[in-house]
């Protein structure tokens, strides 16, 4: 997977969830979005400091996440 650059972390902001260049925009509420039929172009104009690139950021990290394994630890 290439590096994503628009994706943040932060315990601060948002509880810690993927969010947006460090703003209070998650990637699971532009994934909601997109999911509900919204446009680009709508999404954009209701979110005007957003960019094309992180809603394609955004469907980058979340096609990641469900295509990644959880390993369950085994304490013995």
């Amino acid at each position: 997977m290439k590096h994503l650059t628009r994706i943040t972390f932060n315990p601060g902001v948002m509880g810690g969830k993927p969010c947006i260049r460090g703003l209070r925009v998650t990637v699971g509420m532009l994934i909601g979005l997109i999911a509900s039929g919204h446009s680009t172009e709508e999404i954009l104009e209701a979110y005007p400091y957003l960019e094309e690139e992180d809603l394609r950021e955004a469907l980058t990290y979340a096609a990641w996440r469900v295509e990644e394994v959880d390993i369950p630890l085994i304490v013995q």
